[in-house]
């Protein structure tokens, strides 16, 4: 296929950035902030410029503030230590050539006691994820995974706290130099806590109807929009069909399809679909996909197990504009180029997703080295 027909290949305009091709490199928590105080650091700027040939980078998950936090050695946009630390790792992604957004991240009840100095996580109700793990820190320096804490219900006073907090992450990550932010409303973390029925047990104005659950991702949607001063600026990503982390939606088609109408009325640049990529996950049929490409006027992203050939074919039955691969970035910082050339792939390492150093993390080889 020549690269002129390859329509992974394709320049694609998302608002005023011009990306060189269809391929996006999503969020993937790493774990390698420099300790203490969870800062971004110059090993995870070398990770994400060996990676600078996709189309789009967008950043592991980056908590908001401290009780947003919910893994280990993950990295914050709170302090001006941390802001400091991304600053680095955007010029080298720019000096590479590519371009990239921050994604925002509060954890909200997929936390525990021993992550938020002693604080019960919050939510948008006190249903705690049952069998659900996060996982802290040992004493050897290795994650060790616990039961997430029961969570306490926000007050409302609170929840207008926390969309003051998104505010000023876009401000910050606009600070340290990113192209752009990405909310994080999927995969059963705050946002989606709120939206998901089984999650929100509310009885005021964020809970009970549909568009009472949809309510603060609206309002957090609308401040990311004042903080990075351009709606082109913002996306957001949602997980309409996964089960991840306890949440679920007794209705997701009617749910999801109203939240895509939402971010299209307050004009996001894009809808970043999070699709369940487990064994035996839910299927996502291609007429919701559809359905959605109706809802949303913008660019739609679509991430889950894609290889080349599905890519492919999801942009050419129109209802995705841009494709994720998520592992496959891991272990090959030049994916775009083994896409092109139907070269074979590395496989990531397991053992190394989560903490540790450059092994796993920045010493994969390239198509040229291999």
């Amino acid at each position: 296929m020549s690269a002129t027909s390859d329509a992974l290949f394709q320049p694609y305009a998302l608002g005023d950035l011009e990306l060189p091709n269809r391929i996006v490199m999503p969020p993937m928590t790493r774990s390698r902030a420099s300790q203490p105080g969870d800062v971004p650091n110059e090993l995870m700027a070398e990770y994400y410029a060996q990676r600078a040939s996709a189309g789009l980078i967008v950043s592991e998950g980056t908590w908001i503030s401290p009780l947003g936090k919910g893994y280990a050695w993950t990295p914050g946009i709170h302090s001006p230590a941390q802001v400091a630390g991304w600053r680095k790792i955007t010029q080298a992604v720019h000096a590479a050539g590519g371009r990239i957004f921050a994604q925002l991240w509060h954890v909200g009840r997929l936390s525990h006691t021993s992550l938020l100095d002693g604080h019960a996580p919050v939510s948008s109700s006190a249903i705690q994820a049952e069998g659900v793990n996060v996982f802290i820190a040992e004493s050897n320096g290795t994650p060790g995974f616990v039961q997430a804490s029961k969570p306490r219900a926000l007050k409302v006073e609170e929840i207008h706290a926390i969309v003051d907090d998104y505010r000023q992450a876009a401000r910050n990550a606009m600070a340290a130099g990113f192209d752009g932010v990405e909310l994080h409303a999927a995969n059963g973390y705050l946002v989606n806590q709120f939206i998901d029925s089984n999650a929100n047990d509310r009885t005021d104005a964020y809970g009970g109807s549909l568009e009472n659950r949809l309510r603060f991702l609206a309002e957090v949607t609308q401040a990311l929009v004042e903080g990075t001063g351009d709606r082109r600026r913002v996306g957001v990503r949602l997980a309409p069909l996964t089960t991840l982390n306890g949440c679920s939606d007794a209705d997701p088609e009617t749910t999801y399809l109203a939240a895509a109408k939402l971010l299209g009325t307050i004009g996001v640049a894009y809808i970043h679909i999070a699709e369940a990529d487990w064994d035996d996950a839910p299927h996502m049929p291609v007429a919701f996909k559809q359905k959605l490409r109706a809802a949303f006027p913008g660019t739609l992203i679509y991430a889950g197990k894609y290889t080349a050939e599905r890519a492919r074919a999801a942009l050419g039955e129109g209802w995705a504009d841009l494709i994720a691969f998520g592992r496959p970035f891991v272990a090959n910082p030049d994916l775009p180029a083994r896409l092109r050339a139907g070269a074979p792939l590395n496989t990531h390492d397991r053992a190394t997703l989560f903490g540790g150093g450059a092994h796993g993390l920045t010493d994969y080889p390239a198509l040229a080295a291999a």
